[in-house]
């Protein structure tokens, strides 16, 4: 028989997978069988999810390699890969456990121990989780960007998620990538939750105060502007919980404000604080925490200046995070966590809660393998039934990679080069743009990127490309700017994201200089500089300001992938790193 290159490499990856070329056995050791054996503590149990992304069915997730932390942030949480970050969380390296929450070993160690996530072997845990507890005293919180991230997702406007938590049993959800969808979507989403969606800091604008038309489906506040409620109580048995929303400060400025024209957002600490003493005043809860979509660096810095919040319950910034962080303010100590993402983490936190105070805590992030937990059936047929509609269109083979393609990184992943590349290509560009996103699989070398995956990478709201001419001054802006964003050493002006993924263009960076310093020694990717006064022809996509003119940016990557038998990254145009010796954020 006659194999063309893609067939082999594909029949290669699934022999791996198969277990027919030689490989480490995924062995039922004392750590898999300890994996999820948590004791009950306490006598509150709080789980938390976050940034799922709409991955209903198990996926691979690699972790970053690249986390850097500047000013007061370097060397510490969350900014740590690799070996440093077993070595702050004291776990063993080679295991099941250094696997999931770092990259090493990456493509070894997912073809032994299989795909993460899933919401069938996640409601198996979640399950488990409160069946091993005292009846009653468990909440399950959501961090959010829950509603997008899939194909199903953007084809259903978020409803998949919706009822896929529904059945999961969240209780309380806060939110950022759901307010890409249009308000009144929003706020019909938001209805159809089962649990609460609160948020403090999610107002409707002064503007719009006395026009506004959509009240009707929320909690909206006419005396506060809160377009939900800023908190909810929960009793478990004998304890009453405060629990705070906190949605994306940035939404209107990451995303489109064109979605949500009447809501403004913001970090809000003075009303957060507000908002603290208004439960604890009134309220008088055991407990008071915050399901947060800050990011981490953030919640580490408001978790500092406000007083009177037990725990934050983070999300945003995907940092899969094995412990928790006591972090002290004027009012005693907060912890901050932070869960991951890709439906890949559980967070599980018991309290021992007397006399109105937290005394004591145990936290475990669990890593969800669908190697590990059974199934959960209803989630599963609910899962198959509405996938149906949409399965042939996901289940179409455009190329099999010759590497493993991922993306989360402070800078370009291979799967963002495969997008650049084809941006760039397709737009016949001399340079191409795509976000730093933090969501988005991983394709195994050999296994074939589907349209699923594909999805995966680029589903959102508004996806539409451009080809347009660009200075050398603009592209630069650009770059300085999500720099900034990511960069700046006062947490509450960083956005959360990675920088800016670059196709035909390479760059220097420094991570420690001042904002418009940061970027130097800009050129094509045959050495010519860029000028700065000269016109470049630039292809991107996800335009924030205006609908784009072009074609979504997944039916670009897929025509391009469809054109190539198998996909081999012939350049990674990631920057020349300064200031960054030594740095544990960068492996």
């Amino acid at each position: 028989m006659n194999l063309n290159r893609r067939e082999f490499i594909r029949l290669l990856g699934l022999a791996s997978a198969a277990g027919l070329l030689p490989r480490v056995a995924f062995s039922q050791s004392e750590e898999n069988g300890r994996l999820y054996d948590v004791p009950a503590f306490g006598n509150a149990r709080i789980l938390h999810m976050a940034d799922c992304h709409a991955q209903l069915n198990p996926v691979y997730y690699r972790e970053p390699s690249v986390n850097l932390g500047t000013g007061e942030r370097v060397g510490k949480v969350p900014h740590l890969v690799g070996e440093a970050l077993l070595d702050r969380f004291r776990i063993p390296a080679g295991g099941i456990r250094a696997h999931a929450f770092t990259h090493l070993d990456f493509v070894e160690a997912a073809r032994v121990y299989g795909k993460v996530g899933g919401f069938a072997h996640l409601a198996t845990l979640v399950r488990k989780m409160r069946a091993e507890y005292a009846p009653g005293r468990t909440v399950f919180l959501d961090s959010g960007d829950t509603w997008q991230g899939s194909g199903t997702a953007y084809w259903t406007r978020g409803r998949d998620m919706v009822d896929a938590a529904n059945l999961l049993g969240v209780d309380i959800m806060t939110g950022h990538w759901e307010f890409t969808y249009l308000a009144q979507e929003v706020l019909e989403n938001a209805a159809r939750f089962e649990g609460d969606f609160v948020s403090q800091n999610c107002r409707v604008k002064e503007s719009a105060i006395f026009d506004y038309e959509l009240g009707d489906l929320s909690d909206y506040n006419e005396d506060t502007g809160h377009v939900f409620r800023p908190y909810v109580m929960r009793e478990m048995g004998d304890l009453r919980i405060a629990v705070i929303g906190q949605s994306f400060p940035y939404t209107p400025i990451a995303n489109p404000g064109r979605f949500i024209p009447d809501w403004t957002f913001g970090i809000n600490e003075e009303g957060m604080q507000q908002v603290v003493d208004q439960a604890r005043d009134e309220e008088s809860p055991d407990a008071v925490l915050l399901v947060s979509h800050n990011g981490m660096d953030v919640d580490l810095k408001m978790a500092s200046r406000v007083s009177g919040i037990d725990a934050i319950f983070g999300g945003h910034t995907h940092d899969g995070m094995p412990g928790a962080v006591p972090v002290s303010n004027p009012g005693g100590k907060t912890l901050v966590t932070n869960a991951g993402s890709n439906g890949k983490f559980l967070g599980v936190m018991d309290l021992d809660v007397r006399g109105g105070k937290v005394r004591d805590y145990r936290y475990r992030l669990l890593p969800v393998f669908s190697n590990l937990l059974p199934a959960d059936a209803e989630m599963a047929a609910y899962i198959e039934e509405m996938r149906q509609p949409y399965r042939e269109t996901l289940a179409e083979e455009l190329s099999v990679p010759e590497e493993v393609l991922y993306r989360r990184g402070n800078f370009n992943g291979t799967f963002d080069q495969v997008i650049c590349d084809a941006l760039r290509i397709e737009g016949d560009a001399q340079v191409s743009l795509s976000p730093g996103f933090r969501w988005g699989t991983t394709v195994l070398p050999g296994q074939p990127i589907t349209m699923e995956h594909v999805m995966d990478q680029t589903c959102i709201t508004y996806p539409e490309t451009y080809v347009r001419e660009m200075t050398g001054a603009d592209i630069k802006l650009i770059l300085e700017d999500v720099a900034d964003n990511l960069f700046n050493k006062d947490a509450y002006y960083q956005q959360g994201g990675d920088m800016v993924r670059l196709g035909g263009l390479d760059y220097v960076l420094d991570v420690d200089a001042d904002i418009g310093q940061r970027v130097s020694g800009m050129q094509l990717d045959d050495g010519t500089p860029i000028e700065a006064s000269k016109n470049y022809k630039v292809a991107g996509w996800a335009t924030v300001g205006s609908q784009s003119p072009g074609p979504p940016i997944w039916d670009v990557v897929a025509s391009y992938l469809r054109r190539h038998e198998t996909i081999r990254i012939a350049k990674l145009n990631t920057p020349k790193l300064r200031n960054v010796a030594g740095n544990p954020g960068i492996a």
